[in-house]
């Protein structure tokens, strides 16, 4: 039986696959074709949708080397978007980018088209023509051009790096919403606490890698199973290197049994990059990424980064407004502690979020003036509790200003906050 970290690491393939949907697609064009040619001797074709054996040749031919075509086509566009992202956006959102469902539903369809077609050519004869597999043919040829512009549309508007910031920052928050649900659903009560008048038992990886997702449920049951808490000391997205300690195992006086360490194991997901899946964080890296690119001489374009920034913004609200002890203790069925999940708390996540654009992006005035407004938001909007994490980040804001721009007259006008970077209501 396979672990549940494998069966997470297949989940992961697939969904990053580009040949696996297609695959489908093309298995599922052949089993058409037969089932069009089962039916094709019960005349319910009118008179004029028959074909002249020469006739239906020429048409399955030609759909037969469109779609070759067509999924060239599609191919080269795939080729534009990984070197748009790895040298304008960044290279993390490709991790998100292999997983869109109608690429994949594209190829797919362009792929069962073209079995569908070369099914049907071996059975033309001078006396015998598919005449039903002829016309769906040419059905299957208008759905896959409809499909296509569809294609084109969406990733012509969606390649802009701030309709690909909306699509990351609407993941994370679905991320975090979901996964603080679940957290605070499995949370013990006050009175649970971590057994300490035990042994610890530290249970190591083996080839390493980062820490991309947990079965949560699975652990807290083994831990109840040998009445024990276990103790994760990493973050989900961290890395661990071979031999790391990625378990804890607190025993309680009296256990009886030691848990498996390879069953134990099997219930996290180590991998070669962070996902997304349990790490809201990584669509804020993302984020991050794209402004910081945005802002680097190469490219020197401060008006997509204030964009971005517009939701980095949005998910520090979200995230403000969520208690984050920073430290997770689930429980089982009766309530006691058998988990202890370590958490990002409300730093760490602002930190990601202001740090590096300040320091990249401090000599532009859209930038300062931007996040001057965006900090001044977090203080006008969230919790007092919130308050002095923010203060400590407007601070460094204020010092790398008075750095970059020494004139009192263009250092006064940096400091103004302004949502839209410059051109802006003033900020109130």
């Amino acid at each position: 039986m396979t672990s549940w970290a494998t069966r997470f690491r297949l989940r992961q393939y697939v969904k990053a696959s580009l040949w696996i949907v297609p695959l489908f697609g093309l298995v599922l064009g052949i089993l058409l074709a037969e089932l069009a040619l089962s039916v094709d001797g019960t005349d319910w074709l009118p008179g004029d949708w028959r074909y002249s054996a020469t006739t239906a040749s020429g048409v399955l031919t030609a759909i037969v080397g469109a779609m070759v075509a067509l999924l060239g086509f599609v191919v080269t566009i795939g080729v534009l978007v990984v070197q748009q992202a790895t040298g304008t956006l960044s290279p993390r959102y490709m991790r998100l980018w292999y997983r869109d469902r109608l690429q994949k539903g594209v190829l797919a369809t362009f792929t069962g088209t073209f079995a569908f077609a070369f099914s049907l050519l071996r059975e033309i004869e001078s006396d015998s023509v598919p005449d039903t597999g002829v016309t769906l043919a040419g059905v299957a040829v208008g759905v896959s051009l409809v499909l296509l512009l569809v294609y084109l549309n969406r990733f012509t508007h969606n390649l802009r790096p701030v309709a690909i910031a909306e699509l990351v920052g609407r993941m994370g928050e679905d991320v975090f919403t979901a996964g603080a649900a679940e957290i605070r659903g499995a949370s013990a009560p006050g009175t649970a606490t971590v057994p300490s008048d035990g042994r610890v038992t530290p249970i190591r990886t083996g080839e390493g890698g980062v820490l991309q997702a947990v079965d949560a449920a699975g652990l807290v049951a083994e831990a109840a199973r040998h009445d024990c808490v276990f103790v994760l000391p990493r973050l989900i997205g961290d890395p661990a290197p071979p031999g790391a300690v990625l378990v804890e195992v607190h025993g309680r006086s009296g256990a009886s049994t030691e848990p498996d360490p390879e069953r134990v194991v099997g219930l996290i997901a180590l991998g070669g990059e962070r996902t997304i899946e349990q790490d809201p964080a990584f669509a804020l890296r993302v984020l991050v990424d794209i402004a910081v690119r945005a802002l680097s001489p190469a490219v020197n374009d401060p008006t997509t980064a204030v964009q971005v920034l517009t939701h980095i913004e949005a998910f520090l609200h979200l995230v403000g407004r969520t208690r984050l002890p920073g430290r997770y203790v689930l429980a089982d069925a009766q309530g006691n502690a058998r988990l202890v999940l370590q958490g990002r708390d409300w730093d760490g996540y602002l930190q990601l979020a202001v740090c590096e654009i300040t320091e990249y992006g401090s000599s532009s005035l859209q930038i300062c003036r931007r996040l001057r407004a965006m900090l001044d938001g977090l203080l006008a909007e969230l919790p007092p509790h919130r308050h002095p994490s923010v203060r400590a980040h407007a601070d460094i804001l204020r010092e790398s200003v008075a750095r970059a721009f020494p004139d009192p007259a263009r250092r006064a006008l940096a400091e103004q906050p302004d949502r839209q970077g410059i051109g802006g209501q003033p900020f109130s």
